[in-house]
Protein backbone atom coordinates (compact mmCIF):
# COMPACT_ATOMS: atom_id res chain seq x y z
CA UNK A 1 0.00 0.00 0.00
CA UNK A 2 1.48 3.62 -0.83
CA UNK A 3 1.89 6.30 1.58
CA UNK A 4 0.80 8.49 -1.14
CA UNK A 5 -2.84 9.44 -1.72
CA UNK A 6 -1.96 11.20 -4.60
CA UNK A 7 0.37 11.42 -7.29
CA UNK A 8 0.39 13.61 -10.26
CA UNK A 9 3.25 12.42 -12.47
CA UNK A 10 4.39 14.66 -15.40
CA UNK A 11 1.67 16.64 -16.09
CA UNK A 12 1.33 19.10 -18.59
CA UNK A 13 -1.16 21.40 -19.83
CA UNK A 14 -0.72 24.13 -22.58
CA UNK A 15 -2.93 27.17 -23.10
CA UNK A 16 -2.41 29.20 -26.26
CA UNK A 17 0.70 31.15 -25.46
CA UNK A 18 1.17 30.03 -21.96
CA UNK A 19 2.44 26.76 -20.91
CA UNK A 20 1.02 26.35 -17.41
CA UNK A 21 2.64 22.94 -16.20
CA UNK A 22 5.29 22.11 -17.64
CA UNK A 23 5.75 18.44 -16.31
CA UNK A 24 4.74 19.11 -12.81
CA UNK A 25 5.29 16.09 -10.05
CA UNK A 26 3.39 15.99 -7.49
CA UNK A 27 3.52 13.71 -4.40
CA UNK A 28 1.17 14.00 -1.26
CA UNK A 29 0.84 11.84 1.77
CA UNK A 30 -2.67 10.20 3.11
CA UNK A 31 -3.38 12.35 6.32
CA UNK A 32 -0.65 15.43 5.97
CA UNK A 33 -1.57 19.11 4.94
CA UNK A 34 0.52 20.05 2.37
CA UNK A 35 1.49 23.55 0.77
CA UNK A 36 1.05 24.34 -2.95
CA UNK A 37 3.65 27.81 -3.49
CA UNK A 38 4.24 29.75 -6.41
CA UNK A 39 3.67 33.29 -7.87
CA UNK A 40 0.94 34.17 -10.03
CA UNK A 41 1.03 32.53 -12.94
CA UNK A 42 3.35 29.74 -11.60
CA UNK A 43 0.21 26.65 -12.07
CA UNK A 44 -0.67 26.00 -8.91
CA UNK A 45 -4.64 26.42 -9.65
CA UNK A 46 -4.24 25.38 -13.10
CA UNK A 47 -3.16 21.92 -11.58
CA UNK A 48 -5.70 21.99 -8.79
CA UNK A 49 -8.07 22.38 -11.73
CA UNK A 50 -6.86 19.12 -13.63
CA UNK A 51 -7.05 16.99 -10.39
CA UNK A 52 -10.75 18.27 -10.19
CA UNK A 53 -11.21 17.45 -13.34
CA UNK A 54 -11.75 21.08 -14.58
CA UNK A 55 -9.14 20.55 -17.55
CA UNK A 56 -7.67 17.67 -19.05
CA UNK A 57 -4.38 17.77 -18.91
CA UNK A 58 -2.25 17.17 -22.51
CA UNK A 59 0.24 14.64 -20.94
CA UNK A 60 0.51 13.23 -17.49
CA UNK A 61 -1.18 10.52 -15.23
CA UNK A 62 -2.92 11.04 -12.15
CA UNK A 63 -2.62 8.11 -9.11
CA UNK A 64 -5.70 9.10 -6.44
CA UNK A 65 -6.06 6.59 -3.59
CA UNK A 66 -4.15 3.56 -5.22
CA UNK A 67 -5.94 3.89 -8.70
CA UNK A 68 -5.13 5.79 -11.82
CA UNK A 69 -7.50 7.92 -13.09
CA UNK A 70 -9.16 10.46 -15.81
CA UNK A 71 -11.44 12.95 -14.67
CA UNK A 72 -13.33 14.45 -16.62
CA UNK A 73 -15.40 16.75 -15.09
CA UNK A 74 -15.66 18.15 -11.01
CA UNK A 75 -18.64 15.27 -10.48
CA UNK A 76 -16.01 12.79 -11.47
CA UNK A 77 -13.24 14.24 -8.74
CA UNK A 78 -15.79 14.44 -6.34
CA UNK A 79 -16.93 10.58 -6.46
CA UNK A 80 -13.23 9.83 -6.25
CA UNK A 81 -13.17 11.75 -3.01
CA UNK A 82 -11.64 15.84 -3.87
CA UNK A 83 -13.38 18.30 -2.69
CA UNK A 84 -12.08 22.12 -3.68
CA UNK A 85 -12.76 25.31 -2.48
CA UNK A 86 -12.03 27.95 -5.38
CA UNK A 87 -10.73 31.18 -5.03
CA UNK A 88 -13.67 32.58 -7.07
CA UNK A 89 -16.98 31.19 -5.76
CA UNK A 90 -18.71 29.54 -7.67
CA UNK A 91 -22.41 29.97 -5.78
CA UNK A 92 -25.65 31.08 -6.92
CA UNK A 93 -26.10 34.63 -6.02
CA UNK A 94 -30.01 34.20 -5.51
CA UNK A 95 -30.10 31.50 -3.29
CA UNK A 96 -29.44 30.82 0.19
CA UNK A 97 -26.67 29.78 2.01
CA UNK A 98 -28.45 26.28 2.76
CA UNK A 99 -29.46 25.81 -0.84
CA UNK A 100 -25.82 26.24 -2.15
CA UNK A 101 -24.08 24.22 0.32
CA UNK A 102 -26.97 21.18 -0.60
CA UNK A 103 -26.45 22.06 -4.39
CA UNK A 104 -26.16 18.77 -5.89
CA UNK A 105 -25.61 16.71 -2.60
CA UNK A 106 -28.72 13.58 -1.97
CA UNK A 107 -30.29 14.09 1.36
CA UNK A 108 -31.33 10.61 3.10
CA UNK A 109 -35.07 11.08 0.99
CA UNK A 110 -34.07 11.56 -2.48
CA UNK A 111 -35.32 12.94 -4.57
CA UNK A 112 -36.48 15.00 -1.96
CA UNK A 113 -34.59 17.23 0.27
CA UNK A 114 -34.62 16.33 3.54
CA UNK A 115 -33.91 20.50 4.59
CA UNK A 116 -34.48 19.59 8.56
CA UNK A 117 -31.85 16.74 8.32
CA UNK A 118 -29.93 18.77 6.10
CA UNK A 119 -29.54 21.56 8.45
CA UNK A 120 -28.57 19.73 11.35
CA UNK A 121 -25.86 18.04 9.46
CA UNK A 122 -24.58 21.25 8.64
CA UNK A 123 -24.97 22.80 11.86
CA UNK A 124 -22.65 19.84 13.32
CA UNK A 125 -19.99 20.89 11.09
CA UNK A 126 -20.00 24.24 11.51
CA UNK A 127 -19.76 23.53 15.28
CA UNK A 128 -17.03 21.61 14.61
CA UNK A 129 -14.94 24.15 12.29
CA UNK A 130 -16.27 27.39 14.22
CA UNK A 131 -17.66 28.56 10.68
CA UNK A 132 -20.57 29.83 11.09
CA UNK A 133 -23.12 31.21 8.52
CA UNK A 134 -26.81 32.18 8.35
CA UNK A 135 -27.90 29.45 6.78
CA UNK A 136 -31.24 31.17 5.63
CA UNK A 137 -28.98 34.91 4.04
CA UNK A 138 -29.25 34.63 0.33
CA UNK A 139 -26.01 35.04 -1.18
CA UNK A 140 -25.73 38.22 -3.09
CA UNK A 141 -26.33 39.47 0.47
CA UNK A 142 -23.50 38.05 1.93
CA UNK A 143 -20.14 39.85 2.41
CA UNK A 144 -16.96 38.44 0.15
CA UNK A 145 -16.01 36.82 3.64
CA UNK A 146 -19.09 35.29 4.30
CA UNK A 147 -19.26 33.56 1.16
CA UNK A 148 -16.22 31.76 1.62
CA UNK A 149 -17.32 30.80 4.44
CA UNK A 150 -19.93 28.96 2.64
CA UNK A 151 -17.66 27.82 -0.20
CA UNK A 152 -15.78 26.05 2.99
CA UNK A 153 -18.96 24.38 4.44
CA UNK A 154 -20.15 23.13 0.74
CA UNK A 155 -16.86 21.15 0.70
CA UNK A 156 -16.84 19.72 4.41
CA UNK A 157 -20.23 18.96 3.55
CA UNK A 158 -18.90 16.15 1.49
CA UNK A 159 -17.00 13.08 2.83
CA UNK A 160 -13.72 14.19 1.15
CA UNK A 161 -10.30 12.04 1.16
CA UNK A 162 -8.64 15.26 -0.41
CA UNK A 163 -9.67 18.76 0.74
CA UNK A 164 -8.17 21.60 -2.17
CA UNK A 165 -7.76 24.79 -0.70
CA UNK A 166 -7.17 27.62 -3.09
CA UNK A 167 -6.32 30.58 -0.75
CA UNK A 168 -9.01 30.22 1.63
CA UNK A 169 -7.96 32.48 4.28
CA UNK A 170 -7.92 35.53 1.80
CA UNK A 171 -10.95 36.87 3.57
CA UNK A 172 -10.45 35.77 6.67
CA UNK A 173 -9.84 37.65 10.26
CA UNK A 174 -6.65 36.19 11.90
CA UNK A 175 -9.51 34.31 14.62
CA UNK A 176 -11.37 32.99 11.82
CA UNK A 177 -8.18 31.97 9.99
CA UNK A 178 -7.01 30.31 13.62
CA UNK A 179 -10.13 28.74 13.79
CA UNK A 180 -9.60 27.71 10.49
CA UNK A 181 -6.26 26.01 11.49
CA UNK A 182 -7.58 24.48 14.50
CA UNK A 183 -10.61 22.64 12.48
CA UNK A 184 -8.19 21.44 9.58
CA UNK A 185 -5.57 19.97 12.15
CA UNK A 186 -8.35 18.49 14.01
CA UNK A 187 -9.57 16.78 10.62
CA UNK A 188 -6.28 16.16 9.24
CA UNK A 189 -5.62 14.17 12.82
CA UNK A 190 -8.68 11.69 11.52
CA UNK A 191 -7.51 11.26 8.34
CA UNK A 192 -8.24 13.98 5.72
CA UNK A 193 -5.66 15.32 3.53
CA UNK A 194 -5.59 18.60 2.47
CA UNK A 195 -3.61 20.80 -0.26
CA UNK A 196 -3.64 24.48 0.62
CA UNK A 197 -2.69 26.74 -1.76
CA UNK A 198 -1.58 30.22 -0.20
CA UNK A 199 0.56 33.09 -0.81
CA UNK A 200 1.16 33.77 2.62
CA UNK A 201 4.13 32.08 3.50
CA UNK A 202 3.48 32.51 7.76
CA UNK A 203 0.39 30.19 6.98
CA UNK A 204 1.85 28.02 4.96
CA UNK A 205 5.21 27.37 8.02
CA UNK A 206 2.23 27.37 10.31
CA UNK A 207 0.26 24.89 9.12
CA UNK A 208 1.63 22.42 6.78
CA UNK A 209 3.45 19.43 7.17
CA UNK A 210 5.89 19.51 3.55
CA UNK A 211 5.44 21.94 0.91
CA UNK A 212 5.82 21.90 -3.25
CA UNK A 213 6.71 25.13 -4.86
CA UNK A 214 6.38 25.58 -8.48
CA UNK A 215 7.93 28.67 -10.47
CA UNK A 216 7.25 29.57 -14.13
CA UNK A 217 5.17 26.00 -14.63
CA UNK A 218 7.45 23.94 -13.07
CA UNK A 219 8.72 21.92 -9.66
CA UNK A 220 11.13 23.47 -7.82
CA UNK A 221 11.13 21.33 -4.96
CA UNK A 222 9.82 19.56 -2.19
CA UNK A 223 10.74 20.51 1.28
CA UNK A 224 9.53 19.56 4.78
CA UNK A 225 8.01 22.98 6.50
CA UNK A 226 9.67 22.24 9.70
CA UNK A 227 13.13 22.56 7.88
CA UNK A 228 12.69 25.52 6.20
CA UNK A 229 11.69 29.35 6.61
CA UNK A 230 10.16 32.34 5.16
CA UNK A 231 13.56 33.79 3.48
CA UNK A 232 13.89 30.57 1.89
CA UNK A 233 10.55 29.91 0.68
CA UNK A 234 10.09 33.03 -0.99
CA UNK A 235 13.64 32.88 -2.62
CA UNK A 236 12.15 29.15 -4.00
CA UNK A 237 9.35 31.42 -5.46
CA UNK A 238 10.84 33.59 -7.19
CA UNK A 239 14.17 33.25 -7.81
CA UNK A 240 15.64 36.30 -5.34
CA UNK A 241 15.55 37.91 -2.11
CA UNK A 242 11.57 39.38 -1.27
CA UNK A 243 11.55 42.52 0.96
CA UNK A 244 7.73 42.19 2.58
CA UNK A 245 8.28 44.72 5.51
CA UNK A 246 7.61 48.96 4.28
CA UNK A 247 7.87 51.62 6.55
CA UNK A 248 7.66 55.24 5.29
CA UNK A 249 10.66 57.37 4.98
CA UNK A 250 8.99 59.84 6.15
CA UNK A 251 5.46 61.30 7.70
CA UNK A 252 4.45 65.02 6.31
CA UNK A 253 0.59 65.17 6.23
CA UNK A 254 -0.74 67.86 4.33
CA UNK A 255 -4.17 69.18 4.36
CA UNK A 256 -7.22 66.44 4.50
CA UNK A 257 -8.45 65.43 1.28
CA UNK A 258 -11.45 63.33 2.01
CA UNK A 259 -13.91 64.15 5.41
CA UNK A 260 -16.95 61.99 6.19
CA UNK A 261 -19.02 63.84 8.89
CA UNK A 262 -21.69 61.54 10.34
CA UNK A 263 -22.47 59.50 7.96
CA UNK A 264 -24.86 56.86 7.47
CA UNK A 265 -25.98 54.32 4.34
CA UNK A 266 -27.94 51.47 4.37
CA UNK A 267 -26.83 48.07 2.57
CA UNK A 268 -28.47 46.28 0.19
CA UNK A 269 -30.56 44.79 1.94
CA UNK A 270 -31.95 48.70 3.56
CA UNK A 271 -30.42 47.59 7.06
CA UNK A 272 -28.50 50.29 8.22
CA UNK A 273 -24.73 48.92 7.71
CA UNK A 274 -22.61 52.42 8.21
CA UNK A 275 -23.80 54.30 11.65
CA UNK A 276 -22.26 58.22 12.05
CA UNK A 277 -18.92 57.50 10.53
CA UNK A 278 -16.57 60.38 11.16
CA UNK A 279 -13.45 60.25 9.29
CA UNK A 280 -10.65 61.93 7.80
CA UNK A 281 -7.60 61.28 5.70
CA UNK A 282 -4.91 63.86 4.72
CA UNK A 283 -2.70 64.48 1.80
CA UNK A 284 0.74 61.75 2.86
CA UNK A 285 -1.61 59.81 4.49
CA UNK A 286 -2.02 56.04 4.77
CA UNK A 287 -5.35 55.47 6.68
CA UNK A 288 -6.03 51.90 7.57
CA UNK A 289 -9.59 50.21 8.48
CA UNK A 290 -8.91 46.90 10.36
CA UNK A 291 -12.44 45.05 10.82
CA UNK A 292 -14.24 41.75 10.52
CA UNK A 293 -15.38 41.15 6.72
CA UNK A 294 -19.39 42.45 7.00
CA UNK A 295 -19.12 45.00 9.36
CA UNK A 296 -19.32 47.81 6.96
CA UNK A 297 -15.95 48.15 5.01
CA UNK A 298 -17.62 47.54 1.25
CA UNK A 299 -20.37 50.09 2.19
CA UNK A 300 -17.69 53.00 3.53
CA UNK A 301 -15.79 52.09 0.14
CA UNK A 302 -18.61 52.46 -1.93
CA UNK A 303 -20.08 55.61 0.03
CA UNK A 304 -17.11 56.78 -1.26
CA UNK A 305 -16.57 56.25 -5.06
CA UNK A 306 -19.91 57.21 -5.41
CA UNK A 307 -21.82 53.83 -6.08
CA UNK A 308 -23.86 53.72 -3.14
CA UNK A 309 -26.39 56.75 -1.49
CA UNK A 310 -25.43 57.72 2.21
CA UNK A 311 -28.37 58.48 4.21
CA UNK A 312 -27.16 61.41 5.98
CA UNK A 313 -24.25 63.30 6.64
CA UNK A 314 -21.50 64.94 4.57
CA UNK A 315 -18.66 63.83 2.34
CA UNK A 316 -15.83 66.32 1.74
CA UNK A 317 -13.39 66.03 -1.03
CA UNK A 318 -10.58 68.81 -1.05
CA UNK A 319 -13.14 71.06 0.92
CA UNK A 320 -15.72 70.68 -1.82
CA UNK A 321 -19.28 68.52 -0.64
CA UNK A 322 -19.52 65.42 -2.71
CA UNK A 323 -22.76 63.56 -1.92
CA UNK A 324 -24.34 64.29 -4.59
CA UNK A 325 -21.90 63.71 -7.26
CA UNK A 326 -22.11 61.24 -9.53
CA UNK A 327 -19.41 58.31 -10.38
CA UNK A 328 -17.83 60.01 -13.30
CA UNK A 329 -17.18 63.31 -11.40
CA UNK A 330 -15.77 62.20 -8.70
CA UNK A 331 -13.16 59.80 -10.84
CA UNK A 332 -12.55 63.44 -12.68
CA UNK A 333 -11.35 64.95 -9.22
CA UNK A 334 -9.62 62.28 -8.38
CA UNK A 335 -10.73 59.52 -6.73
CA UNK A 336 -9.67 55.73 -7.61
CA UNK A 337 -10.52 52.82 -5.71
CA UNK A 338 -8.93 48.89 -6.14
CA UNK A 339 -12.72 47.47 -5.19
CA UNK A 340 -12.87 44.39 -2.88
CA UNK A 341 -14.50 42.30 -5.45
CA UNK A 342 -12.62 42.36 -8.17
CA UNK A 343 -14.38 40.10 -10.57
CA UNK A 344 -18.12 41.95 -10.27
CA UNK A 345 -16.91 45.50 -9.32
CA UNK A 346 -13.10 46.15 -10.40
CA UNK A 347 -13.50 44.72 -14.22
CA UNK A 348 -15.73 43.64 -17.37
CA UNK A 349 -14.63 39.86 -17.65
CA UNK A 350 -15.74 40.04 -21.38
CA UNK A 351 -13.88 42.90 -22.48
CA UNK A 352 -10.30 42.80 -23.81
CA UNK A 353 -7.25 43.80 -21.14
CA UNK A 354 -6.38 46.75 -23.37
CA UNK A 355 -10.33 47.45 -22.80
CA UNK A 356 -10.49 47.43 -18.97
CA UNK A 357 -7.12 49.53 -18.82
CA UNK A 358 -9.16 52.76 -20.03
CA UNK A 359 -12.65 51.84 -18.77
CA UNK A 360 -12.46 54.99 -16.16
CA UNK A 361 -10.76 57.40 -18.93
CA UNK A 362 -11.88 55.92 -22.39
CA UNK A 363 -12.95 59.40 -23.31
CA UNK A 364 -9.22 60.76 -22.97
CA UNK A 365 -8.35 58.01 -25.34
CA UNK A 366 -10.86 59.77 -28.50
CA UNK A 367 -9.97 62.11 -30.98
CA UNK A 368 -12.84 64.09 -32.38
CA UNK A 369 -15.19 61.98 -30.83
CA UNK A 370 -13.55 58.57 -32.57
CA UNK A 371 -11.89 56.07 -30.25
CA UNK A 372 -8.01 55.92 -31.22
CA UNK A 373 -7.50 52.28 -30.73
CA UNK A 374 -3.81 52.57 -31.77
CA UNK A 375 -3.60 54.69 -28.53
CA UNK A 376 -5.30 52.51 -26.11
CA UNK A 377 -2.80 49.63 -27.58
CA UNK A 378 0.16 51.16 -27.02
CA UNK A 379 -1.03 52.43 -23.48
CA UNK A 380 -2.50 48.55 -22.67
CA UNK A 381 0.76 47.41 -23.91
CA UNK A 382 3.33 49.18 -21.57
CA UNK A 383 0.78 49.03 -18.58
CA UNK A 384 0.93 45.32 -18.97
CA UNK A 385 4.88 45.58 -18.83
CA UNK A 386 4.93 47.63 -16.18
CA UNK A 387 3.01 46.06 -13.72
CA UNK A 388 3.79 42.47 -15.02
CA UNK A 389 0.38 41.29 -15.95
CA UNK A 390 1.07 38.01 -17.18
CA UNK A 391 -0.56 37.44 -20.51
CA UNK A 392 -0.06 36.27 -23.75
CA UNK A 393 -1.74 39.79 -25.41
CA UNK A 394 -3.17 42.67 -24.51
CA UNK A 395 -6.52 41.55 -26.61
CA UNK A 396 -7.22 38.92 -24.89
CA UNK A 397 -10.02 38.74 -22.37
CA UNK A 398 -10.11 39.66 -18.95
CA UNK A 399 -11.39 36.44 -17.96
CA UNK A 400 -8.47 34.64 -19.07
CA UNK A 401 -6.32 36.11 -16.57
CA UNK A 402 -5.78 34.32 -13.28
CA UNK A 403 -6.66 35.78 -10.01
CA UNK A 404 -3.53 37.82 -9.27
CA UNK A 405 -3.18 39.07 -12.92
CA UNK A 406 -7.05 40.54 -12.57
CA UNK A 407 -5.95 42.07 -9.21
CA UNK A 408 -2.44 43.62 -10.76
CA UNK A 409 -4.74 44.90 -13.79
CA UNK A 410 -6.84 46.90 -11.49
CA UNK A 411 -4.26 47.85 -9.84
CA UNK A 412 -2.49 49.12 -12.95
CA UNK A 413 -5.65 51.23 -14.26
CA UNK A 414 -6.34 52.73 -11.41
CA UNK A 415 -2.53 53.49 -10.39
CA UNK A 416 -1.50 55.21 -13.83
CA UNK A 417 -4.53 57.38 -13.53
CA UNK A 418 -2.43 59.91 -10.57
CA UNK A 419 -5.56 60.13 -8.59
CA UNK A 420 -5.23 62.10 -5.18
CA UNK A 421 -7.20 59.74 -3.10
CA UNK A 422 -6.92 56.01 -4.01
CA UNK A 423 -9.47 53.41 -1.69
CA UNK A 424 -7.43 50.10 -1.92
CA UNK A 425 -9.81 47.12 -0.52
CA UNK A 426 -7.77 44.13 -0.18
CA UNK A 427 -5.43 45.26 -2.47
CA UNK A 428 -3.19 42.26 -2.21
CA UNK A 429 -5.71 39.48 -1.91
CA UNK A 430 -4.99 36.66 -3.59
CA UNK A 431 -1.28 38.00 -4.96
CA UNK A 432 1.37 36.07 -4.88
CA UNK A 433 4.91 37.00 -2.71
CA UNK A 434 6.03 39.15 -5.58
CA UNK A 435 2.91 40.96 -6.30
CA UNK A 436 2.33 41.76 -2.44
CA UNK A 437 6.03 43.43 -2.40
CA UNK A 438 4.91 45.26 -5.53
CA UNK A 439 1.33 46.78 -4.13
CA UNK A 440 2.97 47.88 -1.22
CA UNK A 441 5.64 49.62 -2.44
CA UNK A 442 3.46 51.63 -4.63
CA UNK A 443 1.35 52.67 -2.05
CA UNK A 444 4.36 53.91 0.01
CA UNK A 445 5.37 55.31 -2.91
CA UNK A 446 1.93 56.63 -3.49
CA UNK A 447 1.32 58.54 -0.47
CA UNK A 448 4.88 59.74 0.29
CA UNK A 449 4.13 61.99 -3.45
CA UNK A 450 1.77 63.43 -1.14
CA UNK A 451 -1.66 61.42 -2.54
CA UNK A 452 -3.84 59.84 0.42
CA UNK A 453 -4.52 56.42 0.74
CA UNK A 454 -7.36 54.68 2.11
CA UNK A 455 -6.36 51.14 2.99
CA UNK A 456 -9.39 48.31 3.46
CA UNK A 457 -7.85 45.49 4.55
CA UNK A 458 -8.77 41.99 6.73
CA UNK A 459 -4.95 40.64 7.01
CA UNK A 460 -4.57 42.30 10.52
CA UNK A 461 -0.56 42.47 10.02
CA UNK A 462 -0.47 44.54 6.11
CA UNK A 463 -2.93 46.97 8.35
CA UNK A 464 -0.93 47.61 11.40
CA UNK A 465 2.59 47.45 8.52
CA UNK A 466 1.62 50.05 6.07
CA UNK A 467 -1.14 52.25 8.24
CA UNK A 468 0.00 55.78 9.37
CA UNK A 469 -3.19 55.46 11.46
CA UNK A 470 -5.69 52.76 12.06
CA UNK A 471 -9.54 53.15 12.33
CA UNK A 472 -11.49 49.85 13.89
CA UNK A 473 -14.90 49.28 12.05
CA UNK A 474 -17.10 47.12 13.78
CA UNK A 475 -21.16 46.59 12.93
CA UNK A 476 -20.84 50.23 10.96
CA UNK A 477 -19.18 52.23 13.73
CA UNK A 478 -15.47 53.45 13.98
CA UNK A 479 -14.99 52.32 17.51
CA UNK A 480 -11.66 53.77 17.86
CA UNK A 481 -8.58 55.47 16.09
CA UNK A 482 -4.98 54.98 16.88
CA UNK A 483 -2.02 56.61 15.83
CA UNK A 484 0.26 54.03 16.71
CA UNK A 485 -0.83 50.42 16.89
CA UNK A 486 -1.74 48.13 19.70
CA UNK A 487 -2.83 44.39 18.10
CA UNK A 488 -4.20 43.29 21.59
CA UNK A 489 -6.73 46.25 21.75
CA UNK A 490 -7.20 46.74 17.96
CA UNK A 491 -8.26 42.56 18.65
CA UNK A 492 -10.82 43.60 21.26
CA UNK A 493 -12.69 46.80 18.78
CA UNK A 494 -12.73 44.06 15.88
CA UNK A 495 -14.75 41.23 18.07
CA UNK A 496 -17.06 44.11 19.58
CA UNK A 497 -15.45 44.34 22.58
CA UNK A 498 -15.16 47.33 25.28
CA UNK A 499 -11.37 48.69 25.71
CA UNK A 500 -11.15 48.93 29.90
CA UNK A 501 -8.58 52.10 30.31
CA UNK A 502 -8.26 51.43 34.44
Amino acid sequence: MSEYILEMRNITKVFPGVVANDRVNLKVRKGEIHGLLGENGAGKTTLMSILYGLYKPDSGEIIFDGKKRVFNSPKDAIEAGIGMVHQHFKLVNKMTALDNIILGYKTPNDPLVDYGWARERIKEIMEKSKIDVDLDEIVVNMSVGEEQRVEILKSLMRDVKLLILDEPTSVLTPSETEKLFVALKSMKEKGLTVLFITHKLREALELTDRITVLRKGRNVGTIVTSETNEKELAKMMVGREIKMEFRKSVRNYGRDVLVLKDVYARDDRGLMALKGINLSVREGEILGIAGVSGNGQRELEEIIVGVRDIERGAIYFDGKRIDSAGVYERIQLGISCIPEDRINSGLALSLTIADNLVLRDYRKFCRKGIIDFSNIEAHAERLVKEYDIKTPSVHALASTLSGGNMQRLIIAREFSRNPRLLIASQPTRGLDIAGIEYVRKKLIQFSEEGKAVILISEDLDEIVEMSDRIAVIYEGQIRGIFEEPDMEKIGILMSGGEINED
